[in-house]
Formats: structure tokens, C-alpha cells, sequence
């Protein structure tokens, strides 16, 4: 089957074809990226949103072009993105003032009001987790309430670890809008 009738059958939201696609560009993608990063959980993260977002806008793809050109250029895309937000986060933030200066350290003990509201947020959490498909639920227990890597998630769902990956992206960007809407 020729590449482009593959992306026709993901266009029309074929799980197949997804795959399909995402075992046969993965290592060019991830590879681009490492060789930029140098970083292989970052580059992996990178190559991940990459994924999740060709997948959401495949049926902008057009078909007149390279199907690995237009995920290098989302990949690429991605990591200015990343790069962008690292200068203005707090992290990054130098400062210029004089060292000899003392520093306030903040008390962090949450309290009793912060727990609160932590178990109401933590409620109306698991209520938004609840509308989810169930195999999404189940990804995202598995991976933040029982802590499991992607790997022994990947084995107990016998699924490839990428196609993990991708799915629990997925479950949270439709986590995030379903939060977004309540």
C-alpha cells in the first residue's frame, strides 16, 4: 500500500493507518531531533508532540509534499516553540544584582485552605478523567495514579510503548479541553 492511501485512511481517522505511520517516521523524526537536542527524554518529548500534532491536523496535509518533510517542519516547529518559552520562564532568569544580597525563602507548607481546595480540585479531576473514553482513563491511571513508566505501562496493555506515548497525549490535550469547558 502506497504512503499516500495510508494517510487518506488516517485522514479518516483509521487507528491503523496512525500507527502505520507513526513506526515508520518515528526514528527519522526522534533521530532529527536528537541530533538538535541532544537530549534523548527531549527529544523523545519533542517527537511525541510532534506525533500528536500531524495526527490532529492530517487532514491539512497535502499530499503534494513529502509526508516526512511536513513532520520534520511541525518538529522543528515544536522545538522553537519549546525554546521560546525556556527564555521567558523564570528558569532562565538570570539574576544581575549583587550577590551579597539575602534572600526570603517562602514557607511552601500547604495549608489546611490549600489541602482543601487540593481535594476539590483533585474530585473535580477525577469526575473529567470519568468522561474520557475508557481507554484513555485507563492510560492516564495507569501512568499518574499508579506511577507506572511507559514501558510497564506498554507491557501490561501489550501495546508498543509509542503508541503509549501518543495515547496518553491524546488522553490529556482532551483532558485539558474537557477542564477548559467546566
Amino acid at each position: 500500500m502506497e504512503i499516500n492511501d495510508i494517510i487518506d485512511k488516517a485522514k479518516q481517522n483509521d487507528q491503523k493507518a496512525f500507527n502505520y505511520l507513526l513506526h515508520t517516521f518515528w526514528d527519522q523524526v526522534y533521530g532529527f531531533q536528537l541530533k538538535r537536542i541532544q537530549n534523548e527524554n527531549d527529544a523523545e518529548d519533542v517527537t511525541i508532540q510532534t506525533f500528536s500534532r500531524a495526527f490532529d491536523k492530517i487532514k491539512s496535509y497535502n499530499n503534494n509534499y513529502s509526508f516526512s518533510t511536513w513532520l520534520i517542519t511541525i518538529s522543528k516547529n515544536i522545538h522553537i516553540d519549546i525554546i521560546r518559552k525556556e527564555k521567558h520562564s523564570i528558569k532562565q532568569a538570570i539574576s544581575r544584582t549583587n550577590n551579597n544580597e539575602v534572600y526570603n525563602v517562602l514557607d511552601e507548607t500547604p495549608s489546611v485552605e490549600d489541602k482543601l481546595i487540593t481535594e476539590q480540585n483533585l474530585a473535580n479531576l477525577l469526575r473529567d478523567i470519568k468522561k474520557l473514553k475508557p481507554h484513555y482513563q485507563e492510560v492516564i491511571h495507569l501512568r499518574y495514579f499508579q506511577e507506572l513508566s511507559y514501558k510497564e505501562i506498554s507491557a501490561q496493555l501489550k501495546e508498543p510503548i509509542n503508541n503509549i506515548k501518543v495515547k496518553l497525549l491524546r488522553a490529556k490535550k482532551l483532558l485539558s479541553e474537557i477542564i477548559q469547558k467546566s
